[in-house]
């Protein structure tokens, strides 16, 4: 019997080639299936039909290929694939259940609205850990010395259907959460996680990257306490969206010629130091990648502050004098990489489902502009109509069904 086939957005090594091309390949690909006599593993999974899916700043760097080359193809090798499914923000709904799923992770209170069953919308977190290593061991499953990342070193999610482990779902209420913002709700994690490394209350704070992240971290910054927030972008029409999500200041970095790519932009510096009255702020927040805006954040924080360091570029990163800038002025840097399992996607849940803060409504509304431009029907997929939603808008969504 022929194999059902589905619509998938793909990146192949060997058809594609990553030095001469860019974007993604919307292609035919087998329906996953479970098979536990094949496949052990299968007991664990579930297979989804994707509702939404959304667009994170890593599949931008990989459709640019600036990101993730070596993880992506080295894990293609250990497969031996060629081919890799894309994307990994994702809301869908459960359509089938390996035999081991609901004894294993669903409460066994009757009456717990979040079960992971036929039926159930979910979203869940893209890294995918081993429950093995010490550090799930202990509780830190977020640094997982085995972890796999759906989209890139594993297939993800831009596709119909999907197979993945139920242990990484989280069950969502679409009374409380509405399905689009359900989608995002891995990188909203992103935010949640640096925004509660360290207190933020009554602190002044520095956004270097007013992207999705930076923008979801203004509002959570605002809504955790911080006296007064300072975002910092290359981008006029981002920095204005800054301001509607509740930035007390905005900066603009304006672009120049550099001797060095890592070199600090001073006048933003300065500024920064103007308005914190030559303190600089208690924390500063890198969410962009390079280079430059590490340095920014490490020269704009006060003696004793913290760094938060979340932004992700391939190549090297080049801090000049660390020790006096550094070390000498106790500065203590936190680099956030995902989640923590499952904390942090229950603050999520609990931010977003209040209705007093007005996240949900500004994600939508400001951030997502009530899907206008910003939701893209995945069956009229082209590179040149996706390529432009990206460069027009900070965050966008696929809508795959339903």
């Amino acid at each position: 019997m022929a194999k059902k086939m589905i619509k998938a957005l793909t990146f192949d090594t060997k058809r594609d080639g990553w030095e001469k091309s860019k974007g993604f390949i919307m292609r035919e690909v087998p329906m996953p299936i479970l098979d536990e006599k094949e496949n052990p593993e299968d007991a664990l999974s579930v297979i989804l039909k994707i509702r939404y899916a959304g667009v994170c700043g890593t599949d931008r760097g990989m459709w640019h290929r600036a990101a993730f080359k070596d993880l992506l193809h080295d894990s293609l090798q250990r497969e031996g694939k060629t081919m890799r499914i894309n994307g990994h923000e994702f809301v869908g709904e459960v359509v089938e259940m390996g035999s081991m799923v609901e004894r294993l992770y669903n409460d066994l209170d009757p009456k717990n609205p979040t079960k992971i069953e036929i039926g159930a919308l979910v979203s869940g977190d893209s890294h995918v850990t081993c429950g093995r290593c010490f550090q799930c061991r202990i509780g830190e499953g977020h640094v997982c010395m085995n972890e796999a990342i759906l989209g890139i070193s594993i297939d993800g999610i831009y596709a119909e259907y999907v197979k993945v482990p139920a242990k990484n779902l989280w069950a969502v209420d679409e009374s409380r959460i509405r399905p689009e913002i359900a989608a995002i709700l891995d990188p909203f994690g992103n935010a949640v996680h640096s925004t509660t490394v360290v207190d933020y209350r009554g602190q002044r704070v520095a956004i270097m990257g007013a992207g999705p992240i930076g923008m979801f971290s203004i509002l959570l910054a605002k809504s955790f306490g911080a006296a007064k927030i300072i975002v910092a972008d290359i981008n006029p029409e981002n920095l204005k969206m800054a301001k509607e999500l509740g930035a007390h200041e905005t900066i603009l970095i304006e672009k120049k010629k550099k001797e060095h790519g890592w070199e600090h932009d001073p006048e933003v510096v300065d500024r920064i130091t103007e308005l914190t009255y030559g303190k600089g702020v208690d924390i500063s927040m890198e969410m962009a990648g390079p280079a430059s805006s590490l340095n920014n954040c490490i020269l704009s924080t006060r003696r004793g502050g913290h760094v938060i360091a979340f932004g992700i570029k391939d190549g090297a990163m080049t801090i000049p004098n660390f020790s006096p800038k550094v070390i000498v002025r106790g500065l203590t840097i936190h680099g956030i990489i995902g989640r923590r399992i499952f904390s942090t996607w229950q603050i999520a849940q609990r931010m977003l489902s209040d209705k007093t803060n007005g996240i949900q409504e500004k994600m939508w509304d400001v951030i997502l502009k009530k899907g206008k431009g910003t939701i893209l029907d995945f069956t009229k997929f082209t590179p040149e109509s996706f390529e432009k939603a990206m460069d027009q808008h900070p965050k966008v969504i696929f809508k795959i069904s339903g």
